[in-house]
C-alpha cells in the first residue's frame, strides 16, 4: 500500500507526474479541488456545506474538507494506495489525514516535494498561460503570489512529516522522464521501509 502526498508549487509538474504514478503503481489520485467541484456539482450535503462557506469568501473548514476526503477514500476500498494532491495544506489537515489512515490500519508512505526554482516556475507558468487560457498563468505578479502562498502553506506540513522521516525533496527540473525516475526511486525506497 502506497499513500503518497505529492507536493510542489504551481508549475512544478505535479499533475504530469501524478498521472505517471497512477499508471505505474495503480494507486488512486485524489485531487481535493476536483472532489470539491464534484460534491458541489452533485449538490451533496458536504458540497452544499462547502458552498455555504466559499460563497461568503470564507475558507472551508477542515472538518468539511476531511469529510469529503474520507468519502473518497472509503469509496475506493480496493485501491492499492492514494496520491493526495492539494491536501493536506495545514498541519491540522495533516493530522486529520494521519488519523483517517490510521483508522484504516494505514499511514502516509511519504511526502515528496517536486522542487523547482521560482524563475523556472514563472517561465513554465507563463508558457502554460499561452495555451491554458488561465488568467493566473499569465500575470507574473499573480504567479509570484501563488508561489509565495505555496511556500507559506507547505513548510509547516513538510516539517510535520519530516519529524517522522517521511518528507523528501525531488529535483523537479529536467525531462519529464528524468523527474519521474527520481520520483519513483524515492517512492520505491520509502515503500520498502514502510
Amino acid at each position: 500500500m502506497i499513500n503518497l502526498i505529492l507536493f510542489g508549487p504551481p508549475g512544478s509538474g505535479k499533475g504530469t507526474q501524478a498521472n505517471g504514478l497512477v499508471e505505474k503503481y495503480g494507486i488512486h489520485h485524489i485531487s481535493t479541488g476536483d472532489l470539491f467541484r464534484r460534491e458541489i456539482k452533485n449538490k451533496t450535503a458536504l458540497g452544499l456545506e462547502a458552498v455555504s462557506y466559499s460563497s461568503k469568501g470564507q475558507l472551508v473548514p477542515d472538518s468539511v474538507t476531511v469529510g469529503i476526503l474520507r468519502k473518497e477514500v472509503e469509496a475506493n476500498p480496493d485501491a492499492k494506495g492514494f496520491i493526495f494532491d492539494g491536501f493536506p495544506r495545514t498541519v491540522p489537515q495533516a493530522e486529520a489525514l494521519d488519523k483517517l489512515l490510521e483508522e484504516m490500519d494505514q499511514s502516509i508512505t511519504c511526502l515528496v516535494e517536486l522542487r523547482v526554482g521560482d524563475e523556472e516556475l514563472t517561465r513554465r507558468l507563463l508558457e502554460r498561460g499561452k495555451t491554458s487560457g488561465r488568467v493566473d498563468d499569465q500575470d507574473p505578479s499573480i504567479i509570484a503570489n501563488r508561489i509565495q502562498v505555496y511556500k507559506d502553506e507547505t513548510i509547516p506540513v513538510a516539517l510535520h512529516y519530516a519529524q517522522v522521516d517521511k518528507a523528501f525533496v525531488v529535483d523537479g527540473v529536467g525531462t519529464i522522464e528524468d523527474v519521474f525516475e527520481r520520483l519513483c526511486d524515492r517512492v520505491d525506497e520509502q515503500a520498502q521501509t514502510a
